[in-house]
Order: structure tokens, then C-alpha cells, then sequence
């Protein structure tokens, strides 16, 4: 294998490269980088000897993370930092150009490394920007775009290009990431790709006017998803916040955000009937604003989802010119009495009753204080009274907060109301209070409040009122929060769910808040502890308005104060509940520093798991697997595990947002179908009522989706969440039990369970017969090469005259061979073999091939079983037959 010694010209790159090529295909990495480091020194001119290597190597390979050229300019690079003296600056001007000219015209690759490579090697920085922007179009030109914009981002020439014609190709493919790493950093540019994007919101937005400016892209049907103003004023809104970048520059964003906000009031109003008349009017408002657009749409729902008479009203307010309002709204208009032709407030600030309705009273939990009880704080005074009661050692101190609701329109929140209950008062700390929220003696008692060691505070889901916190006062980012003395009383609800202790229940065992929503979260808590659970009417309210209605300041004081009641009895009964005598040591194990990044790490997990465990009071089929499951989803009281479910028996359609879950999903053997992005969504509840599926969703869309088909048959997942935590959380909901045997059961790109083998001869005659395999000799060449290889490595590819069948064959229907057309090789259905996307360098190792009967993918085995074994390990069910599948995957 060791080159001979190196005649007067050096040693032959020709023979370098076939040398380390070999070892390449034999997988031995570490032989190929001494055979790198023993041959480099031997080149006559390494830097050009470099380059007649990589441009002989061949391309992209299958299963391989990088090329051949890609690693061995990794190698090179490595080399040349112990040997300094191999640089472009020992050659003359001339040579140093042309090398670098060779260099740009290699073939590119879609990995930052490569890039980074030729440009230390070959210093790309120090060509003529002019040079670099000709070759950056001589990449566009081959549609090699996201290599292009690599380059240009590690030459750090964004300025120097077109931003609009380095991004919108990549959008359109699907890369908007590569497009927001472009211009990360340049302000000038991030300003253009939010507006570029939010241009593309408006109405009158024409996408011909792209397929003109770049006729060599196809707009297909998942294209035009992407650029749909759904999905970009999403994008938009997460770069105005990340870029800092002013509302006025990207109006069509904000507009389309508005009207969704519109529309989900107006169901929340009108149709799931949760929302008051006081909080729905507040929000319209605000949500509504100045805009004209918004006021006609508006009046038009208003008259689609209520009636005409409050059309009326509310077009009067916003003085619609007559000529745009729908039809009888302006009669209607002059019919009005003139105390009906204004909106007025209801005035419950000042009328409504502190003591609660015997109705109220016997549904939910109620506060033992008396409005006298509560104090607002929002003066130095107030705070200083409020400081010398809630700052006593050895105290026990409710902590809640509120914010704003944006819908979306701004991503942080900042918190309007602090509420801080102790035995026998609240104080409502009001930051909207002129001056109040910067005082720097608020911090102060912040901070002292927070770092008491001795007076323990109480919360529930933490991580989301500290991450509005940090958004309220940026001191907190600069200067971290230390955390000390503090019980999160979400960790003991998952512990009581967690528990095997059976308990009996005072309260029903599910009260519903408006229509048909069961309890979650804290209000499910209080009930299972205090017997009621909390009224969350208020819960959606404008937390900045002033001043606060009685019923909002009850949802307030609530919400703080039950936490006192709730520690106060589980303290008492620790056992009963199935936790430890001192409820602190639940959580005692984490850090006490806001400010630690490992604490920060698991803040942010705590958030998730609240999010899924709230969320938004999705229903089920079956019981999930874990006590904790069942109380935190659904707020049942516990029942008996549900028999196991093979993953063939999981029907199920996800929504548009949730692709990666459905691609996840049907990984492991679950029938999965997807919506595209451009599917309406009530395409959802359509397959589920005609096939039998269960719905899988996220966001606004599960309200309505769960109204169109049966009771437990539409999920709701936190978009937020990792497509493979959300995997394991439907298979634990579900107690589907998938095994090794069921992973690729079913094909990835259509679900079909069908396929057909093709042994690898008739693999080899159909690529012949479709001319991808020409030239016989080159055929026999390899495989002569191949058998060569064997030889060396001691038979490591032991010949198999009958290929075994593949872990998921029992999983899956078989097709015969014989059913396939023997000229348009296509299959009844009339889908063709994808041959095309079978790689000539297969066939010497692959002995046999499957086919989806369906769609024509090919498969065969390879890495990624031992990929999702391991992504999945903690939900599959391993057999004594799947131990040594499961082995030797994760030896591979």
C-alpha cells in the first residue's frame, strides 16, 4: 500500500488519488489520512497536485456524509498547518491566480467545510470581488444556489451581490434559513428580505413575476405552499423580532396576522362561546386598530357570525363609508334607536359584585379574602407596605403573572400584572402603572424577593413567567435573576400524576369552562386537590387596560392564592398524593440560578412540557400510557391501561404543520397521511370522516377540526416541539407499541405497505434496459475491482445466493415481480420504477432491492435503521428475535 519511493518529478497525484480512493471505499479513514500525510510531502507542487486530485474524484455517494474530494481538502488542510511553508505566497502572482481560478472551478458541494477549505487553502479571499461575483452567477447559472450563497457568506461578500437574486431562489427550494444566514449581520439586507417577504403578502402579489425572474425555477405545488401568506407572515414576524426590524416595513405581515387574529375572536365569540363580550370588544379593538381593512372585515363577520344590528353598531363606530358596508347594514343603521348607535362599555369595573353568584360559587374555586384583602401596588408607598409584609422570613408566598395576549403579533410578551398572594392578602403589583414598571426599586424587591432563601415561593410553570420577565426588563438579561427558595408546583402535579396512589375526588371528575373544555394545567390541579377547579373566563383578557373589572381582579387573585390552598393540603397529606414528606426536595435537584445555562437549558425543557401537557385540551382515543399523560392531557381521573396497539392500527392524518411528525410516524409503521401546505385544513376532517382517521394538529386549526369529527378523534401538539418529541408523545398517547420489525414497513413517500423484491440481477438488466448502467466493460471493471477488494479485506462481503428477506417483511404486503409491465417496467397501478434513483456503486453490495408498488421508490438496507433504532430506542418494544437486528445496528 506505502508508495515506493518518489521519482525526480515527484510522486504521480494520478497514483495518490487511486491509493486513497481505494481505502475510501474500504471505509478505513484512518489508513487514508497516513497514506494522506506520507504522499502529500511526496508531490512535486502539492497546491496544484491537490487540485488534479480532487478533480478526478468521483461525486456524491450514498450513505456517505461528503465526497472523496471534500475530505482529502480536509486532510490537505490539516497537513498544511504542519507545514506552513506550502502557501500560495511561495508561488509567483501568476501561478497563485491560476490555482485559484482552478479552485473555483471545481465542483461545488453544499457544505459550509468544502468552502471553508478551498478558501484557506487557496486564500479565495484575496481575489478580485468583480472575479467572485462572475463566478457567483456561474453558479446560479448550474442552479447551484445554496452553494452560492455559502461561498459568498465565507467570503463575506453579501454587499457585493444582489440580495434579491442570492435568496429568492433559495426560498423558492425550500432554504429559508440559508437565505436568513445570508444576511445575518447586514442590517441594510435584513431589512430587504422582511420586506421582499412581506411583499409577497400582499394581494395583489403576482407569482408570474417570479416565474419571469428566474424561468429556470419550477413553482410546483409545495412551492407555492411555501410562499403562501400563511406561512410567510409566520417567517416574517420571527425575523422583525430576531432583526429588530420597525412594524412599518412589513405592513402585509402584520395585516394578514390581524385578520387570523380576527377570526379566531370571532370564534372564540361567537362560536365556542368562551370568551366575555367585555374581553372579546377590548381585543377587537385592539386588534383592529386604524386599519380600514380590517374594520369592513369586521362588520362582515360580525354580520355572518351574529347579525345585522351589531354589524351596525360597530360600523358606526368606525364611520364605514356606506358603499363599502354588506348589505342591510345601513338600513339598519337608520333604524337604530340613539342609545343603541354607540358601543358602550358594560361598566362591570365599577357594578359587578366582589362576592361571586351561588352558581359560580358552587362551580369553582373561591378565594377566602375579602376585596379589602387585595392591594394594588404601583406606587413607591404601596410598594414599600407590600415590600415589609411579603419579605418576612419564613413566609410562604403565592407568585403569579399576566400579559398581554398578542395572537401572534409580537412574539415576547411583556407582563402587565404581578400577583403575590400570602395568608391573608394578595398584592397586584401593576406595571402598567405610570413609572411604576422602571423604578429601580421594583427590580430591587424583584431581586430580593426572588433570591430569599427563607421564604419560599410558589409557581406554577415557571419558565414561561421568567421568559416574560426577561422580555419586561432587559436588566435581568444583563444581570441574571438568581432563583432560591422557589417550588414549582408543575413538578409536583407531574409527580402526582406520575403516582401509582389511588385517591378519591371531591369535585367532579371533569368540569367544563364554556363548551367542552375539560380541565388542564393549574385549574385541573386545584381541582383534584381543592375539589374546584378555577374559572379561566378571564384568562384571555387586555391585562393593560385600566381599570381592571372585578371579574379580572377575582381571575387574578385566584390564580396566585389557589397556590397557597394547594400547598397548604398537600403538605398535610404529602402520602396521600404519592409525594415525599418535603415537597421542596422534588425540584431540589435542579439549580438555583436563573442565570446558569444549564439551568436555562432545563428551564426551557419545563416550558415544553407544560405546552404539551396543557395542550389546549386535546382529547384522545385510548388512554395514554403514564398517569401523567392521562390527568395533565385530558384531566381524567386515572383508568386502567388500554391494550397495547401494533402501529398498523394507528390511522392517522396530520395537518400541514406537523409533516415531520407524520414523516416520523410513518417511519415506524403508523398509517400516515399529509396534508400538503397548500390543503386547507378542513381537507383534515374530511379523510378523518370518510377513512377512520384520528386527526393530529396544532395551533388555531384544532378548535374547529375537533367540532367536524367524533369525540377523542382530533390530538393537539405544541408546534414548537421537535417532530420526534412529538413522535414519542403520540405513540405513548396512543400505546402504540412499535417494534424493530415494524421500522420502513411502510414507504416514506406515499405510506403504501406494498412492495416488491428485486433481486439485484434483475436490478442490473432493468437499468440496463433503461440505459443507466451503457457500458458493460465499465461493469465488469468494477465488479472485477470489487472482487479484488474481497480478497484484500478477507472476504468482508460474503457472497449471499439467497438474499434474506428484509426485518419488516412479515409487516408488509408483497407484490410478485410477474405484475410488472417487462417494457414500461411500471406496475399496474402505472407507477414506474424510479431507476434513476439507483446508484450503479450499489450493485456490487446490494443483493437485493424493494420496490413500493404505488410510487416506484426503490429502497434497500443500509444506516438509516440503525438511526431511527437509536432516535427511538425508548418506545420500541425489543423481541429475543429483534436482539440481534438490534446489535448490529447499533454496532454499524
Amino acid at each position: 500500500m506505502n508508495p515506493q519511493a518518489p521519482h525526480a518529478a515527484g510522486l504521480d497525484p494520478a497514483v495518490l488519488r487511486d491509493q486513497l480512493f481505494q481505502l475510501w471505499n474500504w471505509k478505513d479513514l484512518q489508513m487514508l489520512h497516513l497514506v494522506a500525510f506520507e504522499g502529500f510531502p511526496r508531490l512535486s507542487d502539492p497546491l496544484e497536485a491537490l487540485l488534479t486530485i480532487v478533480e478526478g474524484c468521483p461525486g456524491r455517494q450514498s450513505g456517505r456524509s461528503h465526497t472523496l474530494g471534500h475530505h482529502i481538502l480536509m486532510e490537505f488542510q490539516r497537513w498544511m498547518k504542519e507545514h506552513p511553508q506550502v502557501s500560495l505566497s511561495s508561488l509567483s502572482e501568476q501561478q497563485a491566480l491560476e490555482l485559484q481560478r482552478r479552485a473555483l472551478r471545481l465542483p461545488a458541494e453544499a457544505q459550509a467545510s468544502f468552502f471553508e477549505c478551498l478558501i484557506n487553502i487557496y486564500q479565495l479571499g484575496s481575489l478580485d470581488p468583480a472575479e467572485l461575483r462572475l463566478h457567483f452567477g456561474k453558479l446560479q447559472a448550474l442552479s447551484s444556489y445554496k452553494e452560492a450563497a455559502i461561498l459568498c457568506i465565507k467570503l463575506n461578500l453579501q454587499k457585493e451581490v444582489n440580495m434579491e437574486e442570492m435568496c429568492i431562489p433559495l426560498i423558492l427550494q425550500d432554504k429559508l434559513p440559508m437565505a436568513e444566514s445570508f444576511v445575518t449581520g447586514h442590517n441594510h439586507l435584513e431589512q430587504q428580505l422582511v420586506t421582499l417577504l412581506d411583499s409577497w403578502c400582499n394581494p395583489n402579489f403576482s407569482v408570474e413575476e417570479l416565474k419571469k425572474q428566474f424561468p429556470r425555477l419550477s413553482l410546483s405545488k409545495h412551492t407555492m405552499g411555501l410562499i403562501a401568506p400563511k406561512m410567510l407572515a409566520k417567517h416574517i414576524l420571527r425575523l422583525a423580532e430576531k432583526f429588530n426590524i420597525d412594524q412599518g416595513l412589513y405592513p402585509n405581515a402584520l395585516h394578514k396576522r390581524r385578520l387570523d387574529s380576527l377570526r379566531f375572536l370571532m370564534y372564540k365569540r361567537f362560536v365556542e362561546k368562551t370568551m366575555t363580550e367585555d374581553n372579546w370588544s377590548d381585543h377587537v379593538q385592539s386588534v383592529v386598530a386604524d386599519d380600514l381593512e380590517l374594520q369592513i372585515q369586521l362588520v362582515e363577520m360580525l354580520v355572518k357570525y351574529h347579525g345585522v344590528q351589531k354589524a351596525a353598531q360597530w360600523s358606526l363606530k368606525y364611520n364605514i363609508p356606506r358603499y363599502r358596508l354588506p348589505f342591510g347594514v345601513w338600513e339598519t343603521q337608520q333604524r337604530l334607536p340613539p342609545d343603541l348607535q354607540q358601543i358602550c362599555p358594560s361598566g362591570s369595573a365599577q357594578t359587578e359584585e366582589w362576592i361571586s353568584s351561588e352558581n359560580h360559587t358552587q362551580r369553582f374555586y373561591q378565594v377566602p379574602l375579602t376585596k379589602d384583602k387585595v392591594s394594588f401596588v404601583g406606587t413607591a408607598e404601596a410598594l414599600q407596605r407590600c415590600r415589609n409584609i411579603v419579605l418576612k422570613e419564613g413566609g410562604v408566598v403565592g407568585i403569579d403573572m399576566e400579559w398581554q395576549p398578542t395572537f401572534g403579533c409580537i412574539v415576547t410578551q411583556q407582563v402587565a400584572l404581578i400577583q403575590l398572594a400570602v395568608t391573608d392578602q394578595v398584592f397586584l403589583l401593576d406595571l402598567c402603572a405610570n413609572g411604576f414598571c422602571q423604578n429601580p426599586d421594583t427590580l430591587s424587591f424583584l431581586r430580593s424577593l426572588f433570591s430569599a432563601r427563607n421564604i419560599l415561593k410558589l409557581g406554577y410553570g415557571m419558565s414561561g413567567d421568567l421568559k416574560c420577565l426577561l422580555a419586561t426588563w432587559h436588566q435581568f438579561v444583563d444581570e441574571p435573576l438568581k432563583m432560591e427558595g422557589v417550588l414549582d408546583l408543575l413538578n409536583v402535579h407531574q409527580k402526582i400524576q406520575r403516582s401509582k396512589v389511588k385517591r378519591t375526588q371531591n369535585g367532579p371528575s371533569e368540569v367544563l369552562v364554556g363548551a367542552d373544555s375539560p380541565e388542564k394545567g393549574l385549574s385541573l390541579l386545584v381541582q383534584q386537590v381543592l375539589g374546584k377547579p378555577l374559572d379561566k373566563a378571564e384568562q384571555m383578557s387586555n391585562w393593560e387596560k385600566r381599570p381592571m373589572r372585578i371579574s379580572q381582579i377575582r381571575y387574578a387573585v385566584a390564580d396566585a392564592y389557589c397556590l397557597l390552598d394547594v400547598y397548604s393540603v398537600l403538605s398535610r397529606n404529602p402520602a396521600g398524593y404519592g409525594l415525599p414528606a418535603d415537597l421542596r426536595s422534588i425540584c431540589s435537584s435542579q439549580s438555583e440560578k436563573s442565570g446558569d445555562k444549564t439551568q436555562k437549558k432545563k428551564l426551557a425543557k419545563q416550558k415544553k412540557q407544560t405546552l404539551e401537557e396543557e395542550c389546549q385540551g386535546a382529547q384522545r382515543v385510548s388512554p395514554p400510557r403514564s398517569d401523567t399523560e392521562k390527568g395533565l392531557l385530558c384531566g381524567e381521573k386515572p383508568s386502567e391501561y388500554p391494550p397495547p396497539l401494533l402501529p398498523q392500527q394507528l390511522r392517522v392524518v396530520c395537518d400541514n404543520m406537523l409533516q415531520g411528525l407524520g414523516r416520523y410516524l410513518r417511519c415506524l409503521g403508523v398509517d400516515v397521511i399529509m396534508l400538503e401546505n397548500t390543503d386547507d385544513h378542513r381537507e383534515a376532517a374530511r379523510l378523518a370522516q370518510a377513512e377512520g382517521r384520528v386527526i393530529l394538529t396544532c395551533g388555531q386549526p384544532f378548535q374547529s377540526l375537533r367540532s367536524q369529527v367524533g369525540e377523542g378523534r382530533c390530538l393537539a401538539l405544541e408546534c414548537t416541539e421537535k417532530a420526534r418529541d412529538q413522535a414519542v408523545r403520540v405513540l405513548r398517547h396512543f400505546n402504540v407499541q412499535p417494534t424493530p420489525s415494524d421500522i420502513f414497513s411502510r414507504c416514506q413517500a406515499c405510506n403504501s405497505d406494498q412492495y416488491a423484491a428485486v433481486p439485484r440481477e434483475d436490478m442490473v438488466r432493468m437499468l440496463k434496459q433503461k440505459g443507466f448502467l451503457q457500458d458493460p466493460d465499465t461493469e465488469h471493471t468494477q465488479q472485477t475491482s470489487h472482487q479484488q477488494e474481497e480478497e484484500k479485506l478477507g472476504d468482508i462481503l460474503t457472497p449471499c445466493m439467497t438474499p434474506e428477506p428484509p426485518r419488516y417483511a412479515l409487516q408488509c404486503r408483497w407484490a410478485p415481480l410477474s405484475g410488472l409491465d417487462p417494457d414500461t417496467l411500471t406496475f399496474p397501478g402505472g407507477a414506474p420504477i424510479q431507476l434513476h434513483a439507483v446508484p450503479p456503486a450499489l450493485l456490487p453490495r446490494i443483493p437485493l432491492f424493494y420496490v413500493c408498488t404505488r410510487c416506484g421508490k426503490v429502497f434497500w438496507e443500509g444506516s438509516h435503521f440503525g438511526r431511527v433504532l437509536s432516535m427511538f430506542q425508548e418506545v420500541l418494544h425489543v423481541a429475543d428475535e429483534d436482539t440481534d437486528a438490534v446489535a448490529a445496528a447499533q454496532l454499524s
